[in-house]
Order: C-alpha cells, then sequence, then structure tokens
C-alpha cells in the first residue's frame, strides 16, 4: 500500500506526475529553463530530505511552495550578484554598437511581452497555451476555482490585444 513519501516507488511517482508542471510553473516566473530544471531538482531533494513529514496529499503543495521559495531566494542571490559584476567591470563589453543594440532591443521587446501581464494571469495564459493544459487542470494545479482561471484567461487576452494594437 503507497502510504508514505518516503516509499521509492511514492517518490517516483510524484517526480513523473509533478517535474514537468513544476519545471514550467517556474520557467514561467524566470523565463530561464535551465534554473527552472535546477529548481526542480531542488525542490524534490528537500521533499526526499522532508520526506517522513509530509503526506502524499500535501506533497504537490509542498513541491510547488518549495520550488517557489527556491526560485525567489535564487533571484535575490541574482541580484546581488549582478550588482557585484556592474560595479566590478565598470560597464565594459566586447560585443559591436550593432550587436549590442539589437540584443538590447529584442530583450526589451521580449521582456514587455512576457511582463506586460500580472504573474497570474500570465501563468495561466502560458499553462494553457503553451502545455495545451485545460482551465480545470489548471485550476487544481494552482489551486484555485476553474471560475478564476476563466477570469484570468479572459483579462490576459484583452491586455495582450491592447498590448498588439498599440505596437
Amino acid at each position: 500500500m503507497k502510504d508514505n513519501v518516503c516509499e521509492e516507488s511514492v517518490y517516483k511517482d510524484l517526480y513523473y506526475k509533478h517535474a514537468t508542471g513544476l519545471r514550467n510553473f517556474i520557467y514561467y516566473k524566470s523565463g530561464n529553463l535551465a534554473l527552472s530544471e535546477d529548481t526542480v531538482q531542488d525542490a524534490f531533494a528537500k521533499l526526499w530530505e522532508n520526506c517522513s513529514k509530509v503526506s502524499i496529499e500535501k506533497a504537490k503543495s509542498y513541491l510547488f511552495t518549495l520550488a517557489k521559495n527556491i526560485f525567489l531566494n535564487q533571484v535575490s542571490h541574482r541580484k546581488v550578484v549582478l550588482k557585484f559584476e556592474n560595479n566590478a567591470k565598470g560597464g565594459q563589453n566586447d560585443q559591436s554598437p550593432e550587436f549590442l543594440m539589437e540584443e538590447s532591443e529584442f530583450k526589451e521587446r521580449l521582456e514587455n511581452a512576457i511582463s506586460s501581464l500580472p504573474e497570474d494571469q500570465r501563468t495561466v495564459f502560458l499553462m494553457n497555451r503553451i502545455d495545451k493544459k485545460k482551465y480545470r487542470e489548471i485550476a487544481e494545479e494552482l489551486g484555485i476555482s476553474v471560475k478564476a482561471v476563466e477570469k484570468r484567461m479572459h483579462k490576459a487576452l484583452l491586455e495582450l490585444r491592447k498590448i498588439h494594437k498599440k505596437v
């Protein structure tokens, strides 16, 4: 009988069932696939360390909470590192001015498109459009109602239409 997260088969089942969704959840927040995959590995490692304290019923929400907290800690650390690197470099760069300008313009458009939506709307939109998840699945994963998913998606689409008209 499967009733303990510390059992290898239960742990594996949790991994196969939630790893992809968890990776995508963090990827939508970060836009960085490698960071997302590392975060998932860290979350599952912490789940294993605390497996005796986590019930199977709570394992999914525990994993998502862990991953979100790990991600936020990584973001805070990265900000410190970037600030230090920028101060150490003094703004020097080896790339051509044309490359830097194109890269800057691309990053700006990408950041504007991604960050234009509030996080809750962006997450629902990407889970539906990229992962092809149904509203019911999204609602279960995020712990909200299907109506809340519908409302977030509707608002996201309205906002994206507004942005598209401005461009």
